[in-house]
């Protein structure tokens, strides 16, 4: 009898133990934090400093600030690139690599206090509702754009908005004004800027940034290339700061075949992590020479790296950047985010490509600029990695680690430079004003060549356009008795390579300004030999 009773009152002891035991956790979870059920975990220092600055300070203070100060600082102890992104800044950071942003689709530029259409995109918002090039915005719905107030900046916020949403734009065509109401969409932002046939056989790609459209635009870029008979290409990763990694990543996978190591990464708390070849690659055999310089960095790093690595690519230009490390985004719930390295990323032959960081964030950014002053940039003797071990490639060529991507093929900055008043014209925006002038007063004949090939080709208008600029000059007091002959034939080319990009946009202008870039020529001369 007292067993069966037992066996009726066992389940409500159970229950009874658990509700005490809950009860006491709870207790006891409490005293060192107020964020409730089984919480254990005491208040940092920070949230303590916080919580007393609310309660307990003279004023009232805005401590989204605070915070945001104060992780700022945080930040700050930690590598070059672990960042944080006030929301106000994440949204220009997003955009940057999304590859496309919402607006009307018109490049725009302010001269003499007037905003002028420089190029409006074929397909989109703004060319469906008629805008031309060289239309004048003279208002956005109720905004005023002349005067000397506005800046770029504000026509950006004025003319971009949702997709879908609808603006008014009032403009002036030559003598007419004119209203025109678009619609706001998605617009495409390159990051592959130039893509061309320099000869029968030699093929250029010009690529600005890894953003989400990357290895998008790459492919058909590429397979459009190959049809045209291209057997050796060169691939200009100068000036291009990086971005996504896995853009890299698949963009290699077209040059290295069978199941080859592309990059690995590691971190202290991130377990290494390999990228191999995956696929048969569009152009896994075929001669290839990569351009660097020293705003070479990230992403464009990992490609160069494992190119090089595995002697599938002659690397040209001076030593890369030096970021060697992977940082990932974290949303926070005031809209902010944080860029927190997470680990460090390796070649294949296992070499890290960071440089060091260890006086500072300062010293850290300023090491670029040391180049210059040292002589690295000008000479191939001092373009060192002064960190870092050596290593051997399977074909037994020397590769450097820890400070950025060693070229194959060293070639020295252009130290051609212009006298102060050329480059205040240049600063001013007026050098481009007055190729713009005169690309809309000669828009017939540019119209009239197939392509920028055949404008380079058959163009005979650059006498013209040299002696119409020289009288321009002229008003600013710069005379072209001042520049020797080197400046003088770069500053043709500047011309006939911005005239260009009119046209062509991007394309025209890099297939006319490589005739006369040292790095390319050198380029062209590796894929003939």
């Amino acid at each position: 009898m007292g067993t069966k009773k037992l066996q009726v009152w066992l389940p409500l002891l159970f229950a009874v133990v658990m509700i005490l035991g809950m009860f006491f956790g709870y207790r006891l979870g409490n005293k060192g934090s107020s964020n409730g059920f089984f919480k254990t975990d005491k208040h940092t220092s920070l949230q303590e400093a916080l919580d007393l600055i609310r309660s307990r300070y003279v004023d009232s203070v805005n401590l989204d600030s605070i915070q945001s100060g104060a992780i700022q600082d945080m930040m700050s102890e930690l590598d070059p690139h672990s960042v944080y992104l006030p929301p106000v800044e994440l949204k220009a950071a997003n955009e940057d690599l999304a590859g496309n942003f919402e607006g009307i689709g018109v490049q725009f530029n302010i001269f003499s206090d007037t905003v002028n259409v420089l190029y409006v995109m074929p397909g989109g918002p703004s060319e469906k509702a008629g805008l031309e090039i060289g239309d004048k915005l003279l208002r956005v719905d109720d905004s005023l754009l002349t005067g000397r107030g506005i800046t770029s900046e504000k026509i950006r916020q004025l003319i971009r908005g949702r997709s879908g949403s609808k603006v008014i734009l009032d403009i002036l065509r030559g003598t007419q004004r004119l209203k025109k109401e678009v619609t706001r969409g998605s617009i495409p932002v390159p990051s592959l800027e130039a893509y061309y046939m320099v000869d029968a056989t030699t093929g250029y790609m010009k690529l600005t940034k890894f953003t989400e459209t990357s290895y998008e635009e790459f492919m058909p870029a590429l397979e459009q290339l190959k049809k045209e008979g291209m057997t050796s290409l060169i691939f200009d990763l100068r000036g291009n700061t990086g971005g996504y990694m896995n853009e890299a990543v698949e963009m290699a996978d077209e040059f290295l075949s069978g199941d080859k190591l592309i990059v690995y990464t590691q971190g202290a708390n991130n377990p290494k992590r390999e990228y191999k070849a995956r696929r048969p690659g569009l152009f896994e055999t075929g001669k290839l020479v990569v351009l660097v310089d020293e705003t070479s960095a990230s992403a464009s790093e990992v490609l160069a790296g494992a190119l090089q690595d595995w002697d599938r690519a002659t690397i040209v230009g001076r030593r890369t950047f030096g970021k060697g490390l992977v940082q990932e985004q974290y949303p926070l719930s005031n809209g902010a985010a944080l860029r927190l390295t997470v680990a460090r990323y390796y070649t294949p032959l296992g070499r890290s490509i960071q440089r060091p960081y260890d006086h500072g964030k300062k010293d850290y950014m300023d090491e670029v600029w040391k180049r210059y002053s040292n002589g690295e940039m000008f000479s191939a003797d001092s373009n060192k990695i002064n960190h870092g071990p050596q290593y051997r490639t399977p074909g037994g060529k020397i590769v450097y680690g820890g400070g950025g991507i060693m070229p194959n093929e060293f070639v020295a900055l252009d130290t051609a430079t212009y006298p102060a008043r050329i480059n205040n014209i240049f600063i001013s925006g007026r050098f481009e004003s007055f190729v713009y002038q005169y690309y809309l007063a000669h828009k017939n004949i540019l119209d009239g060549y197939k392509n920028a090939g055949q404008y380079i080709r058959e163009f005979n208008q650059l006498d013209n356009m040299w002696s119409q600029f020289t009288t321009y000059m002229a008003k600013d007091s710069v005379q072209a008795s001042q520049l020797n002959a080197r400046q003088q034939e770069s500053l043709r080319f500047r011309l006939e390579a911005n005239l260009a990009r009119f046209r062509w946009r991007t394309s025209g202008y890099y297939q006319v300004m490589n005739n006369e870039d040292v790095a390319f020529r050198k380029a062209l001369e590796l894929v003939k030999k």
